[in-house]
């Protein structure tokens, strides 16, 4: 359960604090300018709010009409919504359907119209990544690199087989002639992009919002009027695919300078926003979304995103898709289970679910007969929002200690005279040296006490930068998280065990802790897997463009590297996509050109 502190002003710099058991202890002494802080307000619910006269999200889909054309029926199916009394948000005229916010009256009027099919909720869908958090923007245009380094060959692009097509020699230049995706455009429908990420610019061939409704598709939102970055899912996947060679930005110390290279390094991009900086969206959205990438004749779609529950109409717009050339291709869902998400279980897209870099199944991946494929999807490495990937560095005499910034840790770097903190229950437990002028905060894990409540203590207490020492081995450094994105926070990360161990012997030495911003981060879930994917579908339709999608889509099955049990199971599909066995197998197939 959650334990809310309360802060009273006495004093100016007095507070009362209610801890675990509603015992009141005596008020302690906070510093000047903390003792406003406080855990009592929760953060908005991101759940849309009943609207008073009752009304809801729905999509009417509509009986095709013969002899009028789709944008006529459209139009007219619109214009008879409307007369309803349907507030019409979106027409979709490939699919005869309109997205719509309708009054209880309204929809039962509609279901009893002969001329609807059905009316079925615009069901919410969302990111399918586990949790892991100014530049001017980039000229665009510019022609991919085709050297950089094997350094930035990932796990998850060397177990797709990824750089042995497009890398024959291993010197980190792409091989001439090879199959790159040049030729190929992916549409990646998912949250946006950060359009200052060197990783991308060669690839951006267009975008389109479908949140805000423009042509800027960026992983931006705005929150008390101000305007936030996302947490670039989409960068991940779109990286993911289309990163290209030598284009490095911010790296972790030790990783190589030039970032990371896609699967398919020289195919063109179009990014559809349709997932907001919580990683939320809507059915009509991704419809939209669908239907604009057909209109720009893009030949694969990737989606890191779904429901647990089907929809008509975005299974309408699918086959459109596949009856339009498309190969669509989406993640499988991180619940674990047997149940089917959407749109990766619809017959006519491309089911990915995880595996790790050992090829065993990711606890977390989605399992049945809809899994079509597996990818890399366990700490998979590529770009994110620049600057949106913290990393924490703790010195003390020139010897540094491996450690894990907390989830929405303040960016920054203090040095000062380390205080022990013990568990952090109180403000008063940093105790002896603490001082309103500042200090680092070694605090101790456990107690049944939130890491928040443990720093907001410490800050209160003067703390300008904090320490959590892990209390196990079992989990190195620790994954923790400060829980609300607060604009209070002071740089705070965690150590090891032993390391823990070493700082309560130096207490009252000068220590520094430094929490920086890297472009580029790992994330788990089938949403990183499903990227892989589709970047070797372009290589091997840029191996061969005389394939049509249904062959694109037999090749990767039958090029699959078996996993579990011989031939298709419900855990890994057809097994891990292959992109050396999948472009071999496309050149085998591959007509001749014609006299």
């Amino acid at each position: 359960m959650k334990r809310w502190v309360w802060l009273g002003v006495l004093g100016g710099v007095m507070a009362c604090t209610k801890v675990p058991g509603n015992k009141p202890v005596e008020p302690e002494n906070v510093c000047p300018g903390t003792e406003q802080l406080s855990l009592s307000t929760p953060l908005q619910s991101q759940k849309a709010q009943p609207q008073e006269d009752g009304a809801e999200s729905v999509l009417i889909t509509y009986r095709p009409r013969a002899s009028v054309s789709a944008k006529v029926s459209a139009d007219a199916f619109a214009d008879e919504a409307r007369r309803m009394g349907a507030d019409v948000k979106h027409r979709f005229s490939s699919i005869n359907t309109v997205a719509a916010r309708v009054t209880p009256e309204t929809r039962a009027a509609l279901a009893r119209n002969p001329d609807v099919l059905h009316v079925e909720p615009d069901r919410p869908v969302h990111a399918f990544a586990l949790p892991s958090s100014v530049l001017p923007s980039l000229v665009l245009g510019v022609g991919p690199n085709t050297s950089g380094s094997t350094g930035e060959y990932t796990q998850g692009l060397k177990q797709v087989q990824a750089p042995d097509v497009w890398d024959n020699g291993g010197d980190g230049v792409l091989d001439t002639n090879a199959p790159t995706g040049s030729g190929i455009t992916v549409c990646v429908i998912d949250s946006g992009w950060d359009n200052r990420h060197p990783e991308l610019a060669a690839a951006y061939a267009g975008g389109r919002d479908f949140l805000d409704n423009d042509d800027e598709p960026l992983d931006q939102g705005k929150e008390n009027g101000v305007i936030v970055w996302g947490g670039g899912h989409g960068t991940h996947t779109a990286a993911t695919i289309a990163a290209q060679l030598g284009a490095g930005a911010h790296v972790r110390p030790g990783e190589d300078p030039n970032g990371v290279v896609g699967v398919a390094p020289t195919v063109k991009l179009l990014i559809a926003r349709v997932l907001n900086t919580n990683g939320d969206g809507s059915t009509s959205a991704v419809i939209a979304a669908m239907e604009w990438c057909i209109s720009k004749d893009a030949n694969i779609v990737s989606l890191s995103l779904g429901s647990s529950e089907p929809s008509e109409a975005e299974r309408l717009v699918f086959e459109k898709a596949h009856a339009e050339g498309l190969v669509a291709v989406a993640a499988t869902g991180n619940r674990g289970t047997p149940n089917p998400s959407y749109p990766a279980a619809y017959a006519t897209v491309i089911g990915v679910g995880a595996v790790d870099f050992n090829g065993e199944r990711a606890s977390f991946s989605q399992y049945g007969p809809f899994v079509k494929l597996v990818g890399p999807g366990v700490g998979v490495l590529s770009a994110t929002i620049m600057g949106g990937a913290p990393y924490a560095d703790v010195q003390s005499d020139g010897t540094r200690y491996p450690s894990e910034p907390l989830e929405y840790t303040a960016v920054g770097a203090y040095t000062g005279k380390l205080v022990h903190c013990g568990q952090g229950e109180r403000v008063a437990s940093c105790g002896e040296g603490a001082t309103c002028d500042g200090f680092v905060a070694l605090v101790d894990r456990g107690g049944g006490i939130l890491f928040q409540e443990k720093a907001l203590n410490a800050i209160r207490a003067g703390a300008k930068a904090i320490i959590i020492g892990n209390n196990t081995t079992e989990d190195g450094a620790g994954n923790f998280t400060l829980t609300d994105p607060e604009d209070y926070w002071v740089p705070t990360t965690s150590v090891t065990l032993a390391s823990a161990n070493t700082f309560r012997g130096m207490v009252g030495q000068q220590v520094t802790v430094d929490v920086t911003g890297l472009d580029y981060m790992r994330q788990s879930g089938t949403s990183m897997a499903t990227p892989h994917v589709a970047g070797v579908a372009a290589l091997v339709w840029s191996a061969c463009r005389a394939l049509t999608h249904e062959q694109v889509r037999d090749i990767l099955f039958e090029s699959a590297a078996d996993l579990g049990d011989t031939g298709r199971d419900d855990l890994y599909g057809h097994g891990l996509v292959q992109a050396k066995r999948a472009v071999d197998l496309a050149l085998q197939r591959c007509p001749p050109p014609a006299p």
